[in-house]
């Protein structure tokens, strides 16, 4: 088992940040490649971000792409996600999730292979 706690979410008007953290216990977190999902009310769980084990190659969601930055700290064991230059439409119930790297070779940028998920932090971005 590995437990998530997301933590960082808040309000913030248009055009701020907030730097979102998610922090893993009970595995060895090096194994396993890290997503950032969030899902908005009325809408279906979206892919935002993601970070490999393998040379920590991240991945992005076109519509965040340039703004958010996902990074890791393995001695941490905790996972990052900076938004910046946050927009009204952002503003989501952000989820980290968890999966041993080979499970998401291929499939890293879909939610179908994680394991793990913690329970979420909301952000909100006021116009």
């Amino acid at each position: 088992q590995v437990q998530l706690v997301e933590s960082g979410g808040g309000l913030v008007q248009a055009g701020g940040s907030l730097r979102l953290s998610c922090a893993a216990s009970g595995r060895t977190f090096s194994d396993y490649s890290m997503g950032w999902f969030r899902q908005a009310p009325g809408k279906e769980r979206e892919f935002v971000a993601a970070i490999s084990v393998i040379g920590g190659r991240t991945y992005y969601a076109d519509s965040v792409k340039g703004r958010f930055t996902v990074a890791r700290d393995n001695a941490k064991n905790t996972v990052y996600l900076q938004m910046n230059s946050l927009k009204p439409e952002d503003t989501a119930l952000y989820y980290c999730a968890a999966a041993l790297y080979y499970k998401v070779r291929a499939t890293i940028m879909e939610g179908r292979d994680y394991d793990f998920w913690g329970r979420g932090t909301q952000v909100t971005v006021s116009s």
